[in-house]
């Protein structure tokens, strides 16, 4: 059974003009258990962890900040939300559901999927992107942190339509982790950080030619770098109706992209961690359906 990390907090009230698509948070869930992919019982409720696996890859200082609301309004404006306790509560909750999805898929040998996560614009001393903390940084980190866990080499499949900024900035000069990162060349962040693999796409990139880099790219990952565990950051605004990017894949082409993904780690045995990332079409039915793809493609892997 698949084991998915979600809590009520992930649907962070916002204000009403906000570009964000928070409300995707409580209607997925709904999706999954209405037409039965999962039972509740695939559900757990992850909490805010110790704060030892928030600053093995976030500054001490900068968490300070981020918890007493003292950044300033140009940091703030930065993440693009407004600062309250709540969000960050919701954040480190975030945060605590990748840890612990790490450990149940870990444990399994199998799959565990956090309905929020991703966040892959926060670095270690702040936020970008709607990213405050850098979940699947913090969890490879943690991983890492603990040589009886047995997970020597991790890598990061990050094929949201941004690049995983924050994350190869912080894994830089951490061996262990191998960073790939898929993503439009012409999109935010405008000023690109080195991953160990980046594979900038052009504006229009179809499903044919997106499916073929993957089929050309990840068997040779794997093989070269042998990992024991992988983190897959599937966002959503790859789709051609998506507002915030600029890639042409069609909802069947992105299920066909998460089909690889997951099937390729299946085959090899390898736990793997699943982070929503991001999507932002016009209409919530595209990104919530998208996003239910994932769930539904890992369900007929693990379920």
């Amino acid at each position: 059974m698949l084991s998915i990390a979600w809590h009520p907090v992930y649907a962070h009230p916002l204000p009403a003009s906000h570009r964000f698509p928070m409300l995707k948070y409580e209607l997925l869930p709904e999706q999954l258990l209405r037409e039965g992919t999962v039972p509740e019982s695939a559900f757990f409720a992850p909490q805010p962890p110790p704060e030892a696996d928030v600053l093995r890859v976030h500054d001490a200082d900068y968490f300070r900040r981020l918890q007493a609301g003292e950044l300033s309004r140009q940091e703030e404006r930065a993440t693009g939300f407004p600062w309250s306790p709540e969000l960050i509560n919701r954040e480190t909750t975030i945060l605590g559901g990748t840890l612990e999805c790490a450990r149940r898929a870990l444990a399994s040998g199998g799959v565990a999927l956090n309905i929020a996560g991703g966040t892959h614009h926060a670095f270690r001393d702040r936020g970008e992107g709607f990213c405050l903390l850098n979940d699947q940084a913090a969890a490879a980190a943690y991983l890492l942190a603990h040589p009886a866990l047995g997970v020597r080499r991790v890598l990061i499949i990050d094929l949201d339509v941004h690049q995983g900024n924050g994350t190869a900035a912080i894994l830089a000069h951490e061996p262990r982790v191998f960073t790939l990162s898929v993503h439009g060349a012409r999109n935010y962040p405008h000023r690109k950080e080195q991953s160990d693999l980046d594979l900038p796409l052009p504006d229009g990139t179809d499903d044919t030619t997106y499916l073929a880099l993957l089929r050309d790219t990840l068997p040779r990952l794997l093989a070269e770098h042998q990992p024991d565990f992988v983190f897959y950051l599937a966002g959503v605004d790859v789709l051609a109706t998506d507002k915030l990017g600029h890639l042409g894949l069609s909802r069947e082409g992105c299920r066909q992209r998460d089909a690889y993904v997951l099937g390729l780690c299946h085959q090899h045995g390898l736990p793997v961690v699943v982070c929503m990332g991001g999507g932002y079409s016009p209409s919530i039915i595209d990104i919530v359906e998208a996003h239910a793809n994932t769930f539904r493609v890992a369900a007929d892997l693990w379920g």
